[in-house]
């Protein structure tokens, strides 16, 4: 074995589902800047970074297997004077794996199928994915390399088995999702494997959003004693390199700060709308101002992530609408250069009212003329959106979309929820730390009572309960899948808990209308909690 240190770089990339060619063209840059600026001795790719994650049924496509193939070859021709570890997906007939291929000037060195097949939370790969079942190990300048992916490193088995055909380190490729907690996890886990093999282990993340997921980066590594080595920046594309074995009384090249969870969230939901936008061709976004806390973070992670001048803010108030609300809203559009609109919806409800009068006869008004408000809203947005091209950005919080606090076709409307994994009293937390960047929501914003100003004198406390006590309940209920006892015996109030857990469950059919939102929590509503609309069962 050689004596010398390997220097390991890890091409932490925002890769676009489908994009082929430009992912490969991301691929060869960063080998070449691995290459001749840091004189690295290997490259390492994320999770089936040739493609995207997650691709879901674009596998299926039937000219993807030879598109994916071209690629490849000529990705390995092109990727020469460095070795590099390439994430795509294997094509055998009907059967595709999901693997990673090992080149080295022009040729196919190695091979490795992924054999742990996640089948939880926001990953379906055995819907699409044969598991592999053997090792892959090949010789860098004398050290023996083994290849992992994702996965594969939550569970013991591989780790062991590479360990045992020889390797000295594990590159491990990855598609690892954001939530707040995850870094913490991962580092954990990686120390655990790396003490458990005497090996040390190398993890490459990918970053960008893609529809409900954003992935972090947070590229890693440890040493043999599972002591930390690298950490990359969040959500930032890049190459990172680390050398192994680090050199006798060398210090780590980069451990990037451990953040607070404020920033982590803002920044992914920062990212994720950033990438929503531009991915999909919009030229930008329309959002309701209605001067409350919602709108006004979802203004600002909007005007943050693609500039002012692509953001529109258009405030539609209502006889129930305080002037303060306006005044706040055009006061937070001014300090973010966003364009700023107020259109009265006075006209219109009053003109639907004299239409529906004959029919709603001598009822009493309720939340049939309130949500009908919302609705003139979402129809004027929707018809914005049309005429200039603009993504409707949906201002719904997880709190709300948990209780159905929220009006299917009206505010409910949108192409993209920024907030839609964020807690109401998240939403306050965030929004006051936007402000110590650079105070751009209004301070009246933050401390004001939220409303939906719907009706005279609203309140959200009119019909649920404090924010503080809703939201741990939903939490627990829907994150941990506590049971009612469970979380009364936790000291909550069995009324509320019972009337948040009946409002979570008849609520479902909303959500499944809802528009898409990054998850940033442990269980996010959508692709990672699916839950049957129509079922027979209590609140248990």
């Amino acid at each position: 074995m050689g004596d010398s240190s390997l220097r390991i770089a890890l091409a932490q990339l925002n890769v676009w589902v489908g994009d082929i060619e430009g992912n490969a063209r991301q691929m060869v840059d960063a080998a070449t800047t691995a290459r001749d600026e840091y004189g690295a001795d290997l490259v390492a790719f994320p999770e089936m970074a040739l493609l995207g994650y997650p691709p879901d049924d674009l596998l299926l496509r039937r000219g993807l297997p030879s598109a994916i193939d071209t690629a490849l070859t000529r990705l390995a021709q092109e990727l020469r004077g460095i070795p590099a570890v390439i994430g795509y997906p294997e094509y055998d007939g009907d059967i595709i794996y999901n693997a990673a291929v090992v080149v080295r000037d022009g040729a196919r060195i190695a091979h490795y199928r992924k054999q742990c097949l996640p089948n939880y939370g926001v990953f379906d790969e055995r819907r699409h994915y044969r598991p592999g079942d053997a090792p892959c190990v090949f010789e860098l300048a004398g050290r023996r390399v083994g290849v992992t992916i994702c996965e594969d490193i939550w569970e013991a088995g591989p780790a062991a088995q590479a360990k045992a055909a020889g390797a000295e380190l594990l590159v491990n490729l990855n598609a690892s999702p954001f939530h707040v907690e995850k870094q913490t996890e991962r580092e954990s886990l990686l120390a655990q494997r790396a003490q458990t093999n005497d090996l040390a282990i190398c993890y490459v993340n990918c970053v960008g959003g893609q529809d409900e997921l954003v992935f972090d980066g947070r590229s890693c590594a440890v040493d043999r004693q599972g002591t930390l080595t690298l950490r990359a920046p969040a959500f930032e594309s890049g190459v990172y390199c680390v050398d192994w074995p680090a050199p006798a009384g060398d210090t780590p090249a980069l451990i990037a700060a451990d953040e607070p969870p404020e920033a982590l969230i803002y920044d992914a939901l920062m990212r994720a709308t950033r990438d929503y936008i531009d991915r999909n061709g919009f030229p930008g976004a329309l959002i309701g101002a209605s001067g409350g806390i919602d709108s006004a973070l979802a203004m600002a992670v909007a005007a943050d992530a693609v500039g002012g001048e692509r953001v529109w803010a258009v405030s539609m108030p209502s006889r129930y609408t305080a002037d303060i609300s306006n005044v706040d809203a055009a006061d937070q559009a001014e300090r973010m250069g966003v364009r700023y609109d107020e259109v009265p919806i006075e006209n219109g409800f009053s003109a639907l009212l004299d239409t529906l009068g004959p029919l709603f006869g001598d009822r009493a008004p309720d939340t049939a003329e309130e949500n009908l408000q919302s609705r003139i809203r979402g129809a004027l947005l929707m018809s914005l959106s049309n005429k200039f091209g603009h993504v409707v950005l949906a201002t719904g919080n997880k709190s709300e979309m948990a209780v159905g606090y929220a009006t299917l076709y009206g505010d409910m409307c949108g192409g993209f929820a920024p907030l839609k994994d964020v807690y109401k009293t998240w939403v306050y937390r965030l929004a006051k730390f936007r402000n110590t960047r650079g105070e751009v929501i209004p301070e009246r914003v933050i401390t004001r009572a939220p409303s939906a100003e719907l009706r005279d004198d609203q309140a959200d406390t009119d019909t649920l309960p404090e924010y503080d006590v809703l939201d741990p309940i939903i939490e627990a209920y829907v994150e941990r899948g506590e049971s009612i006892e469970d979380i009364c015996a936790a000291g909550f109030a069995e009324d509320d808990v019972r009337q948040a857990a009946g409002l979570i469950r008849r609520n479902e059919y909303k959500r499944r209308q809802a528009a898409p939102g990054p998850k940033v929590t442990l269980r996010a509503f959508g692709r990672d909690r699916r839950y049957p609309i129509t079922a027979v069962y209590g609140d248990l």
